[in-house]
C-alpha cells in the first residue's frame, strides 16, 4: 500500500496553559515508555462528504489545539534525570498531526487485523532521536480513494496508560463534534505519589521486577528475540464465551465463580503453552497489568490522568497448566489480581522508588541496541495479556459518524496479547495475539478446539 503524506504540523494547545516541569509516578516510568499504536476506520456518508464546510484535517486541528488545553501534558516532552528517570517538561511544544492519503481501497484491509499495511497508515516514531525533541502524541488521517478513512495515533505510554488515553479521544472527539468537554482529566500525578521520596522498604515480594523465566537449557532470550512473529485477531462469542466461562468454573473451589475475563486469559495462557509444546518441567509466567484506581485508599479519580496500573505475575510450570482443567489456570490469573491491595501498589512503588536506576524496567533503552537486547521478553515460554474488555474504545465520532472497526496497531512482540470488546456490541470479544510464527496455527487449533462456533 503506497501512502503519500500531503502535510504535517505541529497542533499546539489552542489557549495558554501551565508551563514548567511536572514530576511522574514509577508506574510512567517503568515498562512501556514507547508509543502504543491504535487505529480507527471510517466510512463517512456522502452528506458529510459534501456538506461538511470544514476539511476533515481542520476538523481534527481545530478541535486538537482546544482538547489540548484539558490535556496539556500530551503537548510537552519528557527529559531524562539522573539514574534513568524521567520528568514531564509542560512546555506546549505540541502534538504532531499528519494527512495522508493513498489511492488504494478501504475494502483491501479485509476484516481489518493487523497487517503490514498498517505501517503506512500509523505515525512512524524516530527513537534515535532525543527523548526531549520526540512528540508524546502523534496522529495521522489517510484518505482512502474510496472515500474512506483511516485515523491512527501513537501515545506514550509515559504520559498515559489505556483509560487516560481513551478519555483523551473521547473528548477530542467531542470537542470535533461542536459538543462541550464532558469530564476534565485530573492532571495532579502527586496523588499517586509523583516525585515523593521512598516512604518505606517493600513488604511485599514483587517477582514483577525479576528477569521471566528463559527456555530451559538456554542461557538468555536472545535466540527467542530474532524469530520471525506474526499476528492473529480471534474472535469469541458470546455462546463460546459460555463454554470457557462454564468449564473455568466446572471444578471451581473458590467462593464466587470465575469471570469470562479470568476464563479467557487462563485459556490465553494454557493455549499458547500447549501450542509451544513445553516440557511438563518448563517454569512459564503469565504477566498482567491491573488499573488500581478503585483499589487505592482514597480510591483516585475515576478521571486520573497518567498511568495507574501495576503489573503482576502468574506463575506455573507448564505441566500442571497443560494437564490440570482450565479453573487452575483461571484460578492463578485471579491469584495474582487479588494479591493488589492498596498496600500492595504502595510496596511497589517503594521497590521502584528505592531503585538506583530504572533502566533495566524500561523497553526504550533496548530499541538502541541490537536485537532488542536489554529489554525485559515476555515471549516463549512466557506471555503476557493487557484487558481493553472494560475501556470504551468503539463509537469515537469526530463527526462524519462512529467508526466502523477499531485495532490495535503493530506494537507488538512475541508472548503480548490484548482482549478486545467486539465491535458489534453482541458481547463477543477478540483476542489480539503476536506469537513466533512457527506457533500459531497451534495455537488457533488449541485455542478454537473444544469451543465450536
Amino acid at each position: 500500500m503506497k501512502v503519500t503524506i500531503k502535510s504535517c504540523c505541529l497542533v499546539e494547545p489552542a489557549e495558554s496553559t501551565w508551563n514548567g516541569c511536572m514530576a511522574l509516578t514509577e508506574s510512567d516510568q517503568t515498562g512501556f515508555l514507547t508509543h502504543v499504536p491504535t487505529i480507527y476506520f471510517y466510512r463517512p456518508s456522502l452528506n458529510w462528504l459534501t456538506s461538511s464546510k470544514q476539511t476533515m484535517f481542520e476538523t481534527l486541528r481545530v478541535s486538537l489545539g482546544k482538547a489540548l488545553v484539558h490535556f496539556y501534558p500530551l503537548a510537552g516532552r519528557l527529559r531524562w534525570l539522573a539514574g534513568s528517570r524521567l520528568e514531564l517538561d509542560c512546555n506546549g511544544k505540541g502534538v504532531e498531526l499528519i494527512e495522508a492519503r493513498t489511492e488504494s481501497d478501504l475494502d483491501e484491509l479485509g476484516d481489518f487485523s493487523p497487517s503490514p499495511h498498517f505501517d503506512h497508515l500509523i505515525p512512524q516514531m524516530n527513537y534515535s532521536s532525543p527523548i526531549e525533541e520526540i512528540p508524546l502524541l502523534s496522529v495521522q488521517l489517510t484518505e482512502f480513494r474510496c472515500g474512506g478513512v483511516t485515523l491512527s495515533y501513537n501515545i506514550s505510554h509515559a504520559a498515559t496508560d489505556g483509560q487516560s488515553a481513551l478519555h483523551f479521544i473521547t473528548e477530542w472527539a467531542r470537542l470535533a463534534r461542536g459538543e462541550p468537554l464532558a469530564e476534565e482529566p485530573v492532571l495532579d500525578r502527586k496523588l499517586f505519589r509523583a516525585g515523593e521520596p521512598p516512604s518505606a522498604r517493600p513488604r511485599f515480594e514483587h517477582v514483577q521486577f525479576d528477569p521471566p523465566p528463559l527456555l530451559m537449557g538456554q542461557s538468555s532470550s536472545e535466540n527467542e528475540r530474532r524469530k520471525e512473529t506474526t499476528t492473529a485477531m480471534l474472535k469469541l462469542s458470546k455462546a463460546q464465551l459460555e463454554i470457557l466461562r462454564n468449564e473455568a468454573n466446572g471444578s471451581i473451589t473458590a467462593a464466587r465463580g470465575y469471570s469470562r475475563y479470568e476464563a479467557v486469559t487462563g485459556h490465553l495462557w494454557r493455549s499458547a503453552c500447549m501450542a509451544r509444546g513445553h516440557t511438563r518441567e518448563q517454569p512459564i509466567s503469565l504477566g498482567l497489568c491491573v488499573d488500581v484506581r478503585r483499589r487505592m485508599k482514597p480510591p483516585l479519580p475515576d478521571r486520573y490522568f497518567g498511568n495507574a496500573i501495576i503489573d503482576v505475575v502468574a506463575r506455573s510450570l507448564a505441566g500442571e497448566l497443560m494437564t490440570r482443567p482450565l479453573g487452575y489456570a483461571a484460578g492463578k490469573v485471579r491469584e495474582a489480581i487479588d494479591g493488589v491491595t492498596c498496600e500492595y501498589v504502595h510496596s511497589a512503588i517503594d521497590y521502584l522508588k528505592n531503585m538506583e536506576d530504572l533502566s533495566e524496567l524500561q523497553d526504550i533503552h533496548a530499541l538502541r541496541t541490537k536485537e532488542g537486547a536489554g529489554a525485559v521478553f515476555y515471549g516463549n515460554p512466557n506471555l503476557w495479556v493487557i484487558s481493553w474488555i472494560s475501556l470504551p474504545l468503539t463509537g469515537v465520532d469526530f463527526g462524519w459518524g462512529k467508526d466502523i472497526a477499531m485495532t490495535p496497531g503493530a506494537h507488538a512482540g512475541d508472548g503480548d496479547s490484548v482482549i478486545l470488546p467486539g465491535c458489534d456490541g453482541d458481547g463477543s470479544l477478540v483476542v489480539a495475539i503476536c506469537l513466533q510464527s512457527e506457533f500459531m496455527e497451534g495455537f488457533k487449533k488449541f485455542f478454537y478446539q473444544n469451543i465450536p462456533n
